[in-house]
């Protein structure tokens, strides 16, 4: 596994599996303080699913209403759609971001 760095987007992040030689998914450990919330975002061509793996969270994906989250829920994020995470507990956030097809930075606005 990769060493955990500090993404734009406000929160930490280790590649799991992010490869050209299998281009169909990622696999990324991200991380959220407490407190924290990820800056709006969107991946262009790609679906991201959230595992939420420890803590609790509000999530805003697209016009939807918030929703609260917390371990063990499973998040589908559609390509082109705004999204955000907000650490509402007192531990770190973590949760899989699987991405199909995998993660590159050019998708990333």
């Amino acid at each position: 596994m990769n060493s955990e760095y500090f993404f734009k987007e406000n929160c930490y992040i280790t590649e799991m599996h992010n490869t050209p030689e299998d281009p169909d998914v990622s696999i990324a450990r991200v991380r959220v303080k407490p407190g924290a919330t990820t800056n709006w975002h969107k991946l262009k061509h790609t679906t991201e699913r959230y595992i939420i793996r420890n803590g609790e969270g509000l999530v805003e994906i697209g016009t939807n209403d918030p929703k609260v989250v917390s371990t063990g829920a499973v998040l589908v994020i559609p390509p082109n759609t705004l999204q955000r995470l907000c650490n509402t507990g007192s531990d770190d956030l973590i949760f899989l971001a699987v991405c199909t097809p995998r993660f590159i930075i050019e998708n990333y606005e």
